[in-house]
């Protein structure tokens, strides 16, 4: 354990943070899998309102610094294009 008092809260922050960006990763895990769900069962208004959901919760996480913004623009293109894939 660090004994100086700037290397204590370095640990303390770098928890909180930690604990925050794992939050929004796993929300953002979650909402990537509601539009895959609705893609396997060939539902597409389903499909793209959770696409729509979940092109908002990339786009935060990329706004927060979660995410590179190259990263998250992957990930929604991805999305997209299996979205618009559907009959």
């Amino acid at each position: 354990m660090a004994n100086i008092k700037s290397a204590k809260k370095r640990i303390l922050v770098t928890e909180t943070r930690a604990a925050r960006n794992k939050s929004i990763k796993s929300a953002v895990k979650t909402s990537i899998k509601k539009v895959e769900a609705a893609i396997t069962a060939n539902d597409k208004e389903a499909a793209q309102a959770a696409l729509l959901a979940a092109t908002s919760e990339i786009s935060k996480a990329a706004s927060k610094g979660v995410y590179h913004k190259n990263t998250a623009a992957r990930k929604v293109s991805r999305l997209t294009k299996a979205v618009n894939k559907i009959a």
